[in-house]
């Protein structure tokens, strides 16, 4: 009997610990059951009437919940990194349009990374893989390695779970944006497809070229136009005798072309001989060696360093090395020629490139920090 009655309690008291009484009296409660709204509200992405239309991901619909979510997972320091002090926003400032200012990006350990911190704007028209090398496919595919990274955040995705599931606020906001029930069910993929939510609000289209070219509500400079005319949209030169033109692999409107070129800025004797090897690692083909995203370079005027591995401290330095020509590699793309530039023409590029800057992305109150 005694020995009965011992097993009755100790089963008594295990109910007990998981499970706790509804204050009507009535069911128990499970402890990992969510609350509150579960009905995401689709987003509707404004996009500019000259820009294409943004690349859709049916794997990650947008839903305004989704974007809220992001956002405070992209400005929390407390999740991600394993020393609780780093977020994408350390490395990803939107007053640097949302790059952070060094050659190679600097993780939590105080240790900079083998390449910089790429800008993130107008990433929701990109088609092409993401990174500099392509690795990524998808978007939200992108932020799950920096996380784990010895040289980035440094963290474990069990314990960034780990920290969101035992968190007080964000359970309700992960059933609001993707409609779960239970806190298990947060997970490593809805975490980073809401970082990718928001981040694909991230869009910069009013620099003083949109509105001299696309809304003419002002006029360029004659030194910017100049630099425009002559040395930025050029077409069909003699190699090696003029500028063979930026717009070339920097497109409007978005200013890049999302494709992988050899730049020549790497004095190598063969393919196989680069360091970095870049897309060349994700493809395993040596002709991709070398080879590395092409940039926008909208904002460009804010985001120095320079390249994917920051080797360049300004746009003149940039400048310099084009116009000096490749070093003959294989696979250098075929407008690395080199041609002639003058102190005025380099001035009146720069001054062009710097048209590109979006004044109002710099302040956007939709991508700051949340304040709640």
């Amino acid at each position: 009997m005694l020995r009965t009655a011992h097993i009755a309690g100790l089963l008594l008291l295990l109910l007990t610990l998981g499970c706790r009484e509804d204050p009507t009296g009535t069911d128990p409660i499970d402890e990992g059951t969510i609350t509150g709204p579960s009905n995401p509200t689709p987003y509707v992405l404004e996009v500019p009437e000259y820009f294409p239309s943004p690349v859709v991901d049916p794997e990650n619909p947008m839903s305004e919940e989704g974007v809220d979510l992001g956002r405070h997972l992209f400005y929390d320091a407390s999740i991600f990194s394993t020393e609780g002090n780093m977020s994408c926003a350390t490395c990803h400032k939107q007053e640097l349009a949302f790059t952070d200012g060094f050659g190679r990006a600097i993780g939590v350990r105080g240790e900079p990374g083998p390449r910089s911190a790429m800008s993130l704007v107008n990433l929701a028209f990109n088609p092409n893989a993401f990174n500099w090398d392509g690795s990524e496919q998808k978007l939200w595919q992108q932020a799950i390695h920096p996380v784990e990274n010895m040289l980035e955040l440094d963290n474990d995705w069990q314990e960034v779970i780990r920290k969101l599931r035992n968190h007080e606020d964000y359970p309700a906001r992960f059933r609001a944006a993707f409609g779960i029930d239970k806190v298990e069910e947060i997970d490593q993929e809805l975490t980073v497809k809401a970082l990718a939510q928001f981040e694909r609000t991230i869009i910069s289209a009013d620099s003083k070229f949109d509105r001299v070219v696309y809304q003419n509500t002002e006029f360029f400079t004659e030194e910017e136009q100049l630099g425009a005319d002559s040395l930025f949209f050029v077409e069909n030169v003699p190699a090696g005798v003029l500028h063979p033109g930026c717009g070339h692999c920097h497109n409007a409107p978005q200013f890049g072309d999302n494709k992988f070129h050899n730049n020549g800025i790497t004095d190598v004797e063969t393919i196989y001989d680069f360091v970095d090897k870049g897309r060349g690692d994700i493809t395993s083909n040596p002709f991709d060696n070398g080879k590395f995203r092409t940039p926008t370079l909208r904002n460009i005027a804010l985001t120095a360093p320079y390249m994917h591995d920051g080797r360049f401290e300004t746009l003149e330095e940039v400048i310099d090395e084009y116009a000096a020509g490749g070093h003959g590699v294989e696979n250098e793309d075929p407008n690395i020629t080199g041609f002639p530039i003058s102190e005025r023409q380099k001035r009146a590029l720069i001054a062009f490139l710097h048209t590109f800057t979006d004044e109002s992305l710099l302040e956007n109150p939709e991508y700051t920090a949340p304040r709640e």
